[in-house]
This record gives structure tokens, sequence and C-alpha cells, in this order.
């Protein structure tokens, strides 16, 4: 399974970044090869509006099952959904003791848009 989380920076020891379509990183870990990347997201961060539904396309193309971020707009929780892509909370600690949290199955599930306005 392929898992984005929110960062603001590009490794695993990077802090977690609890906003969605405009976190400065996405840390991507595939759970059953280990292997793990980072895909810069300054589009979402500079973006007028629209930030989290673009975020969904680039991690939807990279073939993301799981985003672990803090909170996801209305906009994005819509995009989200639609592409089948799990919402997991994390709001702190680092991209790795996040993955950890996941894959020991310490992490809720998401219900519903959790900031208002822009997604």
């Amino acid at each position: 399974m392929k898992v984005a989380i929110t960062t603001q920076g590009p490794d695993s020891a990077s802090p977690v970044d609890p906003r969605f379509g405009r976190a400065r990183f996405f840390r991507i870990v595939d759970t059953e090869s280990g292997q793990q990347t980072t895909v810069g997201n300054a589009e979402g961060m500079n973006a007028v509006q629209g930030a989290g539904t673009q975020a969904v396309q680039t991690l939807a193309r990279l073939g993301v099952q799981a985003v672990l971020t803090g909170h996801v707009g209305p906009k994005a929780w819509s995009a989200l959904q639609a592409a089948k892509i799990q919402m997991y909370s994390v709001t702190s600690g680092s991209a790795e003791a996040a993955c950890q949290a996941f894959l020991a199955d310490q992490l809720s599930m998401l219900t519903s848009a959790e900031a208002p306005g822009h997604a």
C-alpha cells in the first residue's frame, strides 16, 4: 500500500505538516517494499484556491491509497473520497513516527472534513 504523509521537510525525520493541501511535502511510503520518496507541493502551497484538489490529483497519479494528515478541507475531502484514498489523522511527530503509528493501527480514520473554507 502506498501512504502519503504531509510533511514540513523532505526526509523521514521531518515534522508532520497538519495541513493537507498546503503541506510543503508529501512523503510517499510503500508499506510493502519499504521504498520512500518525497514529492514537493510548491503548487499547492502557493495556490490561491484548489490546493487540496490539486494535491489529490498528484497523489492519485502516484497510486497513493491512504493519506496521513491533520486537517482536510471540504473540497479536498470530496476529491479524496472520489479517488478512494483513505484519510487518517496525525498532527504531530515525524513522518517516520506517523508511518509507524499507521502500520501499528494506532491512527484514527478521518470521518469528515475538518478544516472549513479553502481545500
